[in-house]
């Protein structure tokens, strides 16, 4: 039966298998094997998945159904049967996985091509998503370290008067490891072979000395190891949710228990320009800072000029990878750009921002005219090994001073308030930084794009989240969570050319609001 005359000429179906048509998907036809044939034609499933997701189907046996019985479904299968949910599935977490990010890559390269997109600015947005694990299967990384710590102690003080009471020669090392175990474990075994040693189990048997010790060294081994694969899954995370341990346990701004419980979830950011989803980056970092790096390495690929992100990715390391490589223009807005603006703020004598500072001396004066000088220097590493270089400045003359109260913050030191002195942690690179950073967004083009981040980043999500109801990832492993995310990301594209196209929005770029120089 021929099903397209049945279809609207502006129905998006339409749109899915013209640009789906337009594709290359040699690379995932070659992952399919070189014996017999293919099961199913893999740029027809393409197009399905990816209209199916259109129109919020995210199930396998959904998607069957809907190719059984929705005319649309029929019109892209063709002369082909609808498939089974388990082609669909093995499609889906397979055929897919390192072939995604590809696909987005030539749908972006088409809005490229039709002078859709120019990529010259792009705004960055993240959001956390749950994962398709049991919220209550969590690995604290704080705790497995203690727990790890507590085994070697009371190795330590039961092993000495275990071996001496077998009678086992045995050098018992100062820094005891997990490769010491072993060898005591292998002596113990070769000594009950040697005595033809009887293992006795169940009521009413005795064990012999040698057993007892042969199975608590086991039992500390099991207990080693399992501590030190999970500390080893964690890696530089705090937790990981036993049945996804790709997944980290995060806040998520969905809370049906209203209680701020953490769930299992991946942070999800994702590049925009002109209201398209030109690039996605999947992390299990829970802090949108350590993602902005390698995300913007990913879009080099791009001739991109600007990037603007909001107050969540701001950090030193940040400011000083994209002053280093110079290529982009970063817009961020200071994550105390809104409380400066407090009058709390601008009265608070504690901050440093707030006091007098003297460039030739190095020195900061307190609001009862009191000198803070330079101490010293502290330097750390961040989570990636970036150095952060901090001078701290201290006031040798606060006793006795009316205003102490209020300019010495409780730090949680057990001093009392007369023994404590003002202390000041400065970074002046990141100072620096800063203070060009609120130049450069007061400005009105940073004005203007910071305006548009709003409207193009946050754009996203609230129309996968609400619109398109997707709120929780149905794979489990962070190679098939970018999948799934990057099927909805050629989905929301696809929708968002559609809609554009019935509205005659194309070529849009930039919302200029009311006020703003025409030329920007």
């Amino acid at each position: 039966m021929e099903t397209e005359i049945f279809i609207a000429a502006d129905d998006p179906v339409r749109l899915v298998s013209a640009v789906v048509g337009r594709m290359d998907i040699k690379k995932i036809e070659r992952s399919y094997s070189r014996e017999g044939r293919n099961e199913y034609p893999p740029r027809i499933l393409l197009k399905v998945m990816i209209y199916a997701y259109m129109r919020m189907m995210y199930s396998s046996r959904e998607i069957e159904r809907a190719c059984r019985e929705n005319i649309c479904f029929m019109y892209l299968l063709g002369d082909n049967p609808a498939p089974d949910h388990n082609t669909i599935a093995r499609f889906r977490a397979e055929r897919l996985a390192g072939c995604e990010k590809e696909l987005l890559e030539q749908f972006v390269a088409m809005l490229v091509e039709w002078g859709l997109v120019s990529l010259a600015t792009v705004f960055i947005d993240g959001t956390k998503i749950e994962a398709n694990a049991n919220r209550y299967s969590f690995v604290w990384k704080k705790s497995v370290e203690k727990k790890l710590v507590r085994l070697r102690d009371q190795i330590g003080k039961e092993l000495p008067g275990m071996v001496q009471s077998i009678g086992v020669k045995w050098h018992i090392p100062t820094e005891l490891q997990i490769h010491h175990l072993k060898k005591l474990r292998k002596k113990l075994y070769a000594r009950a072979e040697a005595e033809s040693l009887v293992w006795e189990s169940g009521k009413g048997h005795h064990k012999k000395p040698l057993q007892k010790a042969i199975e608590t060294v086991n039992a500390w081994l099991e207990k080693w190891k399992k501590y030190t694969q999970d500390l080893h899954i964690c890696g530089d995370r705090n937790s990981y949710c036993k049945t996804d341990h790709d997944a980290t346990f995060m806040h998520m701004k969905e809370d049906h228990m209203r209680n701020g419980q953490l769930k299992p979830g991946y942070n999800v950011n994702v590049a925009t320009s002109e209201e398209f989803i030109v690039g996605n980056y999947i992390s299990a970092d829970r802090n949108d800072v350590y993602t902005l790096i390698p995300f913007a390495e990913y879009l080099k690929r791009y001739p991109i000029k600007r990037i603007c992100v909001d107050s969540g990715y701001e950090s030193e390391e940040v400011y000083c990878y994209f002053e280093k490589d110079g290529s982009i223009k970063l817009y961020v807005k200071p994550s105390n750009h809104e409380q400066k603006k407090t009058k709390k703020y601008r009265t608070d004598i504690s901050r440093r921002e707030n006091m007098a500072y003297k460039a030739e001396t190095d020195t900061y004066t307190c609001a009862n005219g009191k000198a803070i000088t330079f101490d010293s220097v502290k330097k750390k590493k961040s989570q990636n090994g970036f150095e952060i270089e901090t001078s701290v400045y201290s006031c040798k003359d606060c006793a006795g001073c009316p205003l102490k109260e209020k300019c010495i913050r409780a730090c949680g030191s057990k001093k009392t308030l007369e023994e404590r002195s003002k202390v000041i942690h400065v970074s002046k690179r990141f100072a620096r930084q800063r203070a060009e950073m609120e130049e450069r967004i007061n400005t009105e083009e940073g004005k203007l794009i910071r305006v548009n981040r709003s409207i193009q980043a946050e754009g996203v999500f609230a129309m996968t989240k609400e619109d398109m109801g997707f709120r929780r990832f149905l794979l489990r492993g962070t190679v098939k969570v970018e999948v799934e995310w990057t099927l909805l990301s050629l989905a929301y594209n696809v929708l968002k050319l559609h809609h554009k196209i019935q509205k005659g929005r194309l070529g849009i770029g930039l919302v200029v609001p009311k006020g703003f120089p025409a030329g920007l």
